[in-house]
């Protein structure tokens, strides 16, 4: 039960940073490429916010708390679960051996969730669920914003096993080199009286 809940700890740590790197990349190339196409850095955003605040967010051009922090509070939220589901996916494909810690698999798979978050945002979901950031973006701008959010999946997760791996690596190192130490260790010298 111990290591099922400690599993489940781990699992939702990994999706929280996994789900948090892929939004900030991706925030940041919606600021850039909102700059560069609305001339406003905020707009990509701002527009994200339309889930609350209707037709109205998607007009808004500069910085505010109402629409730039509501939207990107709705995109990080919308990161976590994408995160989540990259994290399981990769977590199976771990257990069952098919990417052990293969760079190559591990970012298609970042790539296929980010395809698939693009087909659920755009085609699936209601307009009144989109990111909203279309309103303000070129298609080619598009491109970038999804790609930076599979490349910040890809990274993220690459770090975590690789923390993971050095982690495990050097509490072994460490465990030898204490047991090591203890054997070549001289047995103690036993005290003299000194003599009066």
């Amino acid at each position: 039960m111990k290591a099922a809940i400690r599993r489940w700890r781990r699992l939702a740590r990994d999706a929280l940073v996994s789900g948090s790197a892929a939004s900030v990349a991706s925030t940041l190339v919606i600021a850039a490429c909102s700059r560069i196409d609305a001339r406003h850095t905020a707009a990509g955003t701002n527009a994200t916010s339309h889930w609350l605040w209707g037709r109205t967010a998607r007009k808004r051009q500069g910085p505010s708390g109402r629409y730039t922090l509501v939207g990107y509070a709705i995109h990080h939220a919308s990161s976590l679960w994408w995160g989540a589901i990259h994290v399981l996916l990769l977590a199976g494909a771990r257990r069952r051996g098919v990417c052990a810690d293969d760079r190559v698999r591990c970012a298609g798979l970042a790539a296929a969730i980010s395809a698939i978050a693009y087909g659920v945002d755009y085609h699936v979901v209601p307009r009144r669920l989109t990111p909203g950031f279309e309103s303000h973006l070129r298609p080619r701008s598009m491109l970038a914003v999804y790609a930076a959010f599979g490349v910040g999946l890809a990274l993220s997760s690459l770090a975590l096993a690789r923390h993971r791996r050095a982690a495990a690596a050097g509490g072994t190192a460490f465990r030898m080199a204490v047991h090591s130490v203890a054997a070549a260790r001289p047995a103690p010298r036993p005290r003299r009286r000194m003599q009066r």
